[in-house]
Parts: C-alpha cells; sequence; structure tokens
C-alpha cells in the first residue's frame, strides 16, 4: 500500500487561521532550508487571504515573497489556493486577467494549483484551468465541502467525475470548517476512489476537534495526500499537527517517512515566531462545537472576530454564529469558503447590528442575483427579490457569470500606469491592482519602505501612583501614542480638542489607519452617519448635487465588503469626509439640506 504524504500549512492557512494571516516572509526565511528538507508533497504558501493581508496589512509585495519562497524552497513544491474566476479577489474576472494571472503565478513559483470554487460550479474552474494546463504545472481541484442537504456524497462524487474531465491532475477534499466526521471522512474517499483514479488530498481544520481522527479514516480508505500544519501553529481554528500525525502513522503501511527529529526544530522555531503575533491571536483555542451549526470556516473565526470588535460589537459573537446559519440557507447553501464566507458572515453581522436584511452589501446582492454562479439550492424568493429590485434586473443569472465580463486588462494596465505615473508597469503590479484596487494605490506609495516588522511586546511597566491631572496646554502639544504597536500622532489643542492621524511614513503600521475627523455639521440639514465603522471608497453623486430620499449617495467598504449608504432626505448633499477616509460608526458623512 502507498504510503502517505503530507502537505504542510504553515506559511499559508495556518497564521491565516490562527492569527489573522499577519505573518512576514521575513519570519518565514530562516527555516525554509528545513522545510525544504523534509519531504513534504508541497508546502502551501501563497493565495488565499496572504495576497490581500501582504499589502493591506504588512507594505510587503506576495509577488517577491512568492519569488524568494521558491528561491528557498528549491526541493519542494510550492502550492496557493486560487479561487477559480474569483482569483484572489471578491469579485469574477473576465478570462484574460485570469489567464495573466496563473502565468505569472506560476512564472514566479507556484508550482501547484489548488484552484476551488465556492460554489462548486464547474464553470467557475474553466477559465482557471485552461491557464493552469498551458503553465504545465500540477492542477488539484478542490470541492468546497458543506453539510447541507444540498452537499452529499453522491454529489460530490458527481463533482470529482467533471474535475478529472477539466483535467484535475488531484483532487483535493476542502473543509474549511472541521465538518469533515471520520467515519464519512471514511466513506467519501471510499466512494470517490470507486469513480476516479487521480490521488486525493484531504483537507479539514481541528476548529471542531475531529481532524486528527478524520485524517487517519482518511487514509485507511486510500486518501493519498493528507494537509497539516506543524505543531506549534495547530489546533484550534487551524490544522492537525504535522508531528502527530507522523507518529500516528509510524510503523503502520501509512507511514510517511518523515524525519520526527527535523520537524520538531521545526516546531521550536514557529513556537518563537508565534510570540510576534500575539496581538493577532484568535480566542479560539479549542474546539469550537458551535462551528458545527454555524459552519464558519476557521479562516473566518479569527477575522470575524477583529471585524467585530472594530464594530464595537464584541458582545456579539454567539449572535451573528446563529445568523450565519440563517443567511447561508437564504442564499442558496453555498459553502462558507472566500468568497462567499465572507459575504455571509459579513451579511450577518449586518443582519444583527440593523435587521433582517435592512442592509444588503452589494457582494451579497450579487450573490443573490447569479452573479457567482449556482448556488447549490434554490435561494429565498424575497431575499432575491429584493436584490433584483436594488440592482435593477428582472431575471438572475443563469449563465457562466464571467460570459459577461469583456477582456479588461488591457484597461487595467492602463489604469496601473496612470496610478503609478510611468509608461510601463509590471505585470505583476497589474494584477495587484487588478486584485484589490481601493488597497493597492497606498501600498505601491509605501512599498519602498518596505515590508513592516512584528516583535514579541514586552509588558507594560506599571506606574506606582497615577500621574496628577495636567491642566490643558495654552498651544498646541503633539504626541506619539503606541496602540497594539501601532504609532498615531495625537495633537491636542488648547481647546482640548484632539486629532488623530496614523504616524509618518516609515514607523510600523499593523493596523488600519486611526478614523480621520470630519468637518462639523453645519446644524441646518439631515445628517447623514455612517452605519458601520469602514472606509469611504467612493461617492455616487456629485457635491451639492440635489438628491431625494432613497437615491444611494455614499459607498463604504467594511469588513472587505461594500455598502451603499443612502440618502435618508431630499435636499442638496454636502460631504463632510473624503474619499479614503476612515471612519467610526455613527460618524457624520454628509449633511443634506
Amino acid at each position: 500500500m502507498a504510503k502517505i504524504k503530507l502537505t504542510d500549512l504553515v506559511l499559508r492557512d495556518a497564521h491565516q487561521s490562527l492569527f489573522a494571516t499577519r505573518m512576514v516572509t521575513a519570519d518565514m526565511l530562516p527555516i525554509a532550508p528545513k522545510l525544504d528538507k523534509v519531504g513534504f508533497w508541497a508546502l502551501e504558501a501563497w493565495g488565499g487571504a496572504t495576497f490581500d493581508s501582504a499589502i493591506r496589512f504588512l507594505n510587503e509585495d506576495p509577488w517577491e515573497r512568492l519569488r524568494k519562497l521558491k528561491a528557498a524552497l528549491p526541493n519542494t513544491k510550492i502550492m496557493m489556493l486560487l479561487r477559480g474566476q474569483n482569483l484572489l479577489g471578491y469579485r469574477h474576472y473576465a478570462d484574460d486577467v485570469v489567464a495573466k494571472f496563473v502565468e505569472a503565478a506560476a512564472k514566479n513559483g507556484v508550482d501547484v494549483f489548488r484552484i476551488f470554487d465556492a460554489l462548486n460550479d464547474p464553470r467557475n474552474f474553466k477559465a482557471a484551468t485552461d491557464a493552469a494546463k498551458k503553465t504545465g504545472k500540477h492542477i488539484q481541484a478542490a470541492i468546497s465541502y458543506a453539510v447541507t442537504p444540498f452537499h452529499t456524497r453522491e454529489k460530490y462524487v458527481e463533482l470529482a467525475k467533471e474535475y478529472v474531465k477539466i483535467g484535475a491532475d488531484s483532487l483535493a477534499i476542502k473543509d474549511m470548517s472541521g465538518l469533515l466526521k471520520p467515519y464519512e471522512a471514511y466513506e467519501l474517499v471510499k466512494a470517490l476512489k470507486k469513480e476516479i483514479a487521480i490521488p486525493i488530498e484531504i483537507h479539514t481544520h481541528a476548529t471542531t476537534g475531529m481532524s486528527v481522527a478524520a485524517l487517519v479514516k482518511a487514509a485507511e480508505a486510500g486518501a493519498d495526500i493528507l494537509d497539516t500544519t506543524i505543531s506549534s501553529l495547530s489546533m484550534g481554528t487551524s490544522h492537525s499537527p504535522t508531528e502527530t500525525m507522523v507518529e500516528i502513522f509510524k510503523g503502520t503501511p501509512y507511514d510517511t517517512e518523515l524525519d520526527s527529529t527535523l520537524l520538531l526544530e521545526i516546531a521550536a522555531y514557529f513556537r518563537e515566531v508565534r510570540k510576534n503575533y500575539k496581538q493577532f491571536e484568535s480566542s479560539f483555542l479549542g474546539a469550537d462545537t458551535r462551528i458545527l451549526v454555524s459552519q464558519v470556516p476557521g479562516g473566518m473565526l479569527s477575522n470575524l472576530e477583529s471585524q467585530l470588535k472594530q464594530q464595537g460589537a464584541s458582545s456579539k459573537m454567539d449572535d451573528v454564529l446563529k445568523e450565519i446559519a440563517i443567511v447561508q440557507k437564504d442564499f442558496g447553501y453555498p459553502s462558507l469558503v472566500t468568497p462567499t464566507s465572507q459575504i455571509v458572515g459579513t451579511q450577518a453581522v449586518f443582519n444583527v447590528l440593523f435587521g433582517r436584511y435592512n442592509r444588503l452589501t452589494a457582494e451579497s446582492m450579487d450573490l443573490l442575483a447569479g452573479k457567482y454562479g449556482a448556488c447549490p439550492a434554490p435561494k429565498n424568493p424575497e431575499v432575491v427579490k429584493k436584490a433584483l429590485v436594488e440592482l435593477k434586473l428582472e431575471t438572475e443569472v443563469t449563465h457562466r457569470p464571467a460570459d459577461d465580463i469583456p477582456h479588461e486588462y488591457d484597461k487595467l494596465e492602463q489604469e496601473t500606469k496612470k496610478l503609478l505615473g510611468t509608461e510601463s508597469v509590471s505585470v505583476e503590479d497589474v494584477l495587484t491592482y487588478a486584485m484589490f484596487p481601493k488597497v493597492a494605490p497606498d501600498f505601491f506609495k509605501k512599498r519602498s519602505q518596505g515590508p513592516i516588522q512584528f516583535t514579541a511586546e514586552a509588558p507594560a511597566p506599571q506606574p506606582t501612583k497615577p500621574p496628577a491631572p495636567q491642566p490643558a496646554p495654552d498651544v498646541a502639544a503633539r504626541y506619539t501614542v503606541v496602540v497594539n504597536s501601532v504609532n498615531y500622532d495625537v495633537v491636542v489643542q488648547p481647546a482640548g480638542t484632539v486629532a488623530i492621524a496614523p504616524a509618518p511614513a516609515g514607523q510600523s503600521s499593523s493596523a488600519a489607519p486611526a478614523p480621520q475627523p470630519a468637518a462639523a455639521p453645519s446644524g441646518g440639514g439631515t445628517v447623514l452617519p455612517a452605519p458601520v465603522a469602514g472606509t469611504i471608497i467612493r461617492y455616487a453623486v456629485a457635491e451639492g448635487a440635489q438628491v431625494k430620499s432613497g437615491d444611494t449617495v455614499v459607498i463604504i467598504e467594511s469588513m472587505k465588503m461594500e455598502l451603499e449608504i443612502k440618502a435618508t432626505s431630499a435636499g442638496k448633499i454636502h460631504f463632510l469626509v473624503p474619499t479614503g477616509t476612515q471612519v467610526t460608526a455613527q460618524q457624520p458623512l454628509a449633511e443634506i439640506a
């Protein structure tokens, strides 16, 4: 019987699940030589949320990370996670952009493309798979696993056969939430092995406490490759420990033959590295069986927790987890993996904060309208109707959604040239801009400063007694205040007002910029507040335009989703904050008079 191979996820999914994808390349490279000696089938190191996090939070070029890792891992395949037609963004891209992205990823160091679609819609695999075939790299088609009345063993086998037809070299069962039960894993792998001849890889999170047993049973049923994570970044919302699985299989027909001593050295290294990211750690460290109901993926849990804190709604986590199950059903039971996990999760947050479906995100409307593909089950017709009205559509999209997207690479290239002020731009920069057009401009400005650094925080000294209160200064006083390793300039004016701004260029900035003060409303009109914390990404109408109640006037990005802010009265609009501003919940955005 063939021995079990392992793919280690420490360079991607482990830190995405445990501390919001914040690990920098500088913490990966020193251990790369030892990782390269282990003999893993592959190391998952790119894709998923790493691209977004790198440019949004780390001031780090994700393409440079890929090139450095490829050079440091000459003997080990690098795997990336690719969202089919979504690539790494939150929308479908035109086929020419998909082709360019896959070609560039292969050129920069990707050896294995793990391609999946959140809806398991085979039509959304076509462009990425065709592009990957041209590169000659390994294509692994991943089935997004869920437990619903419409995700059955028979359906998974049917999907697997479809993916073999489109050219997959291997198949992955991608269980994002730890829902794969041990005996179901056994039966599912057995059923797949009867129908397909390509290797099968099992990916499951430890969130619910079942992952080690599920991997053992999958191996017994004939699985070829298992996903694990080095022990010091395992368990909780992450994955089964690599060393644990190596020891379980040692001396059996499934023996991995990996060096336990070397693995322990790697674990010791990451145990120290993890201390640098304590501020981002998820509180979900044990087994959380609530996930058996909510089905929230491990990587989403840590981000959802952080997003609720941002909204001042940390106490609402249990309500949101319950609401996610309702939204998932109403949206046609999409499996909860990016981007649908983010769409469903953010909509659940908004439902809890504002009432069920009183505020639909732009992405929720697109999913309901079929713009992401066919959902596994019928959707709530009332919610679909609301989305179609908002989008001014008569019926849902039933064809391949990407067929409606004209080629866009040339246009994106011209926009990138204009943004950078250069006559020529690299393919990689165009694709970075394409993936995250709201984040990339700021990243391009700061890229030359290099990646930020994280260090383990020393305990703050405790004062022996509280300082005596000081009178307000007669002149403006400037202070630098450090909050969670982020430097902010705080200016106290003589009147006692406070202005907060991000630290000057070159300072550490591991979080979003501080909210900026808005212009004060005149008091003579209707004030339009921000319903949630977020970033003003664009005005929907011009300054001074005449608007009527119900008109969309501002688009805000919150929790990576777009939310339309509508006028609540008629009149002439005056915006109080510029686009690009980070705002807090209830901060005045505009005044209508």
